[in-house]
């Protein structure tokens, strides 16, 4: 049986090219970014019964991708699913903000195909690139039948769910993990797969909102933080804050009174933590200071998860219901 995968190019690390066989560092000075059809030209993934569709999205620096640009994502994949769905469809990201994409995507793609998300830690064309051995690994895990919808991270040969999954290392191969559960699986040599932990089932599937999205802003806790950051982006307008405070989840006493005055003031204020595993639980400390907790998610979902619940219009009760649920 033929599986038909469609490679959906957005740019990134594994689009661009090197100056020299070792430029794992300053690649982006080249502003070369291929488009999806030249990334695979030549590549024999070993995978028969699989048909690649090869399609463009945006040759983009993942640094500089917006909401407004995972909107168009997500209409874009819609649109393909709904027209002659393909078995899965491959995602070629850049690794800095692939986490997040994979996450909006996840709260938003309401067919049942799954999406994967992949990348590259070294550009295609230097010595040791893990560009081709990714791809096919995402293939592999697109074809094979095996997730249900939603979006999922192919990396370094582990399969990671999107709501879990974080970049851990800046250079290394191994740089994506799952702090807090660890990977779905692996791709085998051989490219057939090997779960062991099945994917949770998504508490909440958002319809996609019209542009532009809620801001919302998050604000890291340090010693001897003061309440500056947090005041300066109440006073711009923000609809929400996420505060990525002290494990296991607390600001600095001059954060928190901003935050007090914020969430007085109207501002949907969340409390999550810089710590990579465990949750911010339900506390009354947050409670009585009209202060969310941020559940199980890190500061950057929870930011996801608030702006599409708030044009959504969900009710502060709903978002925290749908925080913990996380």
């Amino acid at each position: 049986m033929n599986r038909r995968v469609v490679i959906l190019g957005a740019g990134g690390t594994i689009a661009m090219a090197g100056a020299h066989a070792y430029d794992w560092v300053d690649y982006g000075d080249t502003g070369i970014i291929n488009p999806v059809d030249e990334i695979v030209a030549g590549m024999d993934f070993g995978l028969p019964g699989v048909t690649l569709d090869l399609r463009s999205f945006r040759m983009l620096p993942s640094t500089g991708i917006t909401p407004e640009d995972w909107l168009d994502l997500a209409q874009t994949i819609d649109t393909l699913c709904h027209t002659d769905a393909p078995a899965g469809i491959v995602v070629t990201h850049g690794t800095a903000t692939m986490e997040d994409t994979a996450f909006f995507l996840h709260l938003t793609q309401r067919v049942d195909v799954p999406v994967i998300l992949t990348g590259a830690q070294r550009p295609p064309n230097t010595e040791g690139s893990d560009a081709a051995a990714n791809m096919r690994h995402a293939i592999a895990v697109a074809a094979s039948g095996t997730l249900p919808g939603g979006a999922y991270l192919v990396m370094d040969a582990k399969i990671l769910p999107a709501d879990r999954a974080s970049k851990t290392a800046n250079h290394a191969l191994d740089a994506f993990e799952a702090p807090d559960g660890g990977p779905l699986g692996t791709v085998n040599a051989d490219g057939s797969l090997t779960l062991f932990n099945a994917p949770l089932p998504r508490p909440h599937v958002f319809a996609r909102p019209r542009a532009p999205l809620p801001r919302v802003g998050v604000v890291i806790s340090y010693p001897g933080a003061g309440g500056e950051v947090v005041e300066a982006l109440t006073a711009s307008g923000v609809a929400a804050l996420i505060s990525a405070g002290f494990p296991p989840g607390r600001p600095t006493p001059g954060e928190r009174a901003a935050m007090q005055r914020a969430a007085g003031a109207g501002v949907l204020v969340v409390q999550s933590s810089r710590a990579p595993r465990g949750r911010v639980p339900l506390q009354r400390w947050n409670e009585e200071a009209g202060i969310l907790s941020g559940g199980g998610l890190s500061p950057a979902k929870a930011r996801i998860l608030v702006m599409l619940a708030l044009a959504e219009g969900m009710a502060r009760d709903e978002i925290q219901d749908l925080l913990l649920s996380w």
